[in-house]
C-alpha cells in the first residue's frame, strides 16, 4: 500500500508562500526644485537644534573668568576705540547730531550678531566631524544652531544700548517695535547664507579658516559702522546697497535713533541680496552634504 507521503518529509508549499517573501524593488525618484532641500527635516530634528544651540552657548564661555560678560565687553570696547579714533581724532560726522558713542554702538549690535554667527557657523562642520561621520542628522542643523546661538549675546549687549539711550536722552520711535525684529532677521539671514557657503567650502578647503578674519575685517570696513552711509556719494549708493549689512545697520539707526531715511529701495536691494545669498547657500550646501562624511 502506497502512502501519499512519508512521515516527516517536507510537504510542497503553495506558490503564494514561496513568492510572498521575495524582495521588492522600489524605484526612488529624486526630488527637484526646492523640494530637494528637505527643509521639513529641520522640524523633525527641532529638539536637536535646541540642544546644539544650548551646547554652543555653554562651550563659548566655558572656562572663561568673565563668562557671558564678554558679550558686553566686546562691543563696548570696540565702541570706545571707535569713539577715540573716529569720533575724537577723525571727527567723523554723525546723522542728526547723534553722539558718536551711541551712533557707533547702535551699528555694532547687528554687526556683532553677524560677525559672531559667521565665524562660528563657518567652522561648525569641521568642529563637529565626529558627529558627522558617526550618525545621521540634517547637517544644516550645525550652522543654523551656531547662528541662532548668537542671539543671546545680541540680547545681552542690547541692554547696554538701552542704558546709553537713557544716558543721552534718546527715545526710540514706535517704528522700532516692528522694524527691529525685521532688521535682526535680515542680519540672521545674511549670516546664515554666507555661513552655508563657507562651511561647505571649509570641509574641502581649510583655507576658509585662514580667510575668515580677513573677510570679517574687510566686511566691517565696507559697512557703515564707524561712519555714516551719507559720506558715500549718491552715484555709489546703489552699489553700496549690495552689502546686506549696510541695509541692516541703516535700519537699526533709523528705528532706534530716528536718523537716516526710512526703509526704501536701497534697503529692498539689501534684503533681496540677503535672500539670494541664503537660497543659493542652501542649494550649494545640500548638494555638497552627501560628501561631507567622506571628505571631512
Amino acid at each position: 500500500m502506497m502512502l501519499d507521503g512519508l512521515a516527516g518529509s517536507p510537504q510542497p508549499k503553495k506558490m503564494t508562500e514561496l513568492t510572498k517573501h521575495e524582495p521588492t524593488t522600489v524605484y526612488i525618484k529624486a526630488s527637484s526644485g526646492f523640494a530637494a532641500l528637505n527643509l521639513g527635516d529641520l522640524w523633525h530634528y527641532r529638539e536637536l537644534i535646541w540642544f546644539m544651540i544650548w551646547r554652543d552657548i555653554k562651550v563659548r564661555y566655558k572656562q572663561t573668568a568673565l563668562g557671558a560678560a564678554w558679550a558686553i565687553l566686546q562691543p563696548v570696547l570696540t565702541m570706545l576705540v571707535f569713539n577715540f579714533l573716529f569720533g575724537n581724532i577723525a571727527k567723523m560726522p554723525t546723522d542728526g547730531d547723534i553722539p558718536y558713542p551711541i551712533f557707533s554702538y547702535t551699528a555694532l549690535l547687528p554687526w556683532g550678531l553677524f560677525a559672531t554667527a559667521l565665524n562660528s557657523a563657518s567652522r561648525s562642520l569641521t568642529s563637529n566631524q565626529n558627529m558627522i561621520t558617526k550618525t545621521y542628522f540634517p547637517r544644516l542643523v550645525l550652522p543654523m544652531a551656531s547662528v541662532l546661538g548668537g542671539l543671546l549675546d545680541f540680547a545681552i549687549a542690547f541692554v547696554v544700548l538701552i542704558g546709553l539711550m537713557f544716558y543721552y536722552g534718546v527715545t526710540p520711535g514706535v517704528n522700532a517695535l516692528w522694524a527691529l525684529p525685521l532688521f535682526t532677521l535680515l542680519s540672521v539671514i545674511t549670516a546664515l547664507g554666507v555661513a552655508l557657503w563657507l562651511s561647505a567650502i571649509n570641509v574641502q578647503y581649510r583655507d576658509v579658516g585662514y580667510a575668515l578674519p580677513f573677510i570679517s575685517q574687510f566686511w566691517m570696513f565696507v559697512t557703515p559702522i564707524a561712519y555714516s552711509s551719507t559720506v558715500i556719494a549718491d552715484k555709489w549708493q546703489i552699489v553700496y546697497a549690495l552689502n546686506p549689512m549696510a541695509g541692516v545697520v541703516n535700519g537699526f539707526r533709523w528705528a532706534l535713533l530716528g536718523v537716516g531715511s526710512p526703509p526704501d529701495m536701497l534697503v529692498g536691494i539689501s534684503a533681496a541680496i540677503a535672500i539670494l545669498i541664503l537660497l543659493s547657500g542652501l542649494v550649494y550646501f545640500r548638494n555638497m552634504e552627501r560628501t561631507f562624511a567622506d571628505t571631512i
